[in-house]
């Protein structure tokens, strides 16, 4: 994800290693709609990558905020909502949200993850 590199003996900082666009890292994020309970929980930590449809399910949204609704559908992570989406992940009770890289879809967040 990122490299570190230490900086003085005393102070460490992160680069992030996000090919292409600068506002997104190549991670994406899947909701298993069988498995979610429907409580909301994404959508009150990333309202921008997440929304409840009519049937009380959560989805993901692309970019251009359309709710993607194929079974697996999956949208790509900004960066500056990395930290939601991994909090929405860790507090699904249904453990249906799904956090993987894009270049291998090794799952880094979520119930599978290892």
């Amino acid at each position: 994800m990122g490299s570190i590199r230490r900086e003085r003996q005393d102070h460490m900082t992160v680069q992030q290693d996000a090919p292409g666009d600068s506002d997104t890292q190549d991670l994406e994020v899947w909701i298993d709609q069988d498995l979610c309970t429907g409580d909301g929980i994404c959508v009150q930590y990333a309202p921008e990558v997440f929304e409840l449809d009519i049937d009380g399910l959560a989805y993901v949204k692309s970019g251009d905020d359309e709710l993607l609704q194929n079974p697996g559908a999956t949208t790509p992570v900004p960066l500056p909502l990395l930290q939601d989406v991994v909090d929405s992940a860790k507090e699904c009770p249904g453990d249906c949200i799904h956090v993987r890289r894009v270049k291998d879809s090794v799952e880094v967040y979520g119930p599978d993850a290892a």
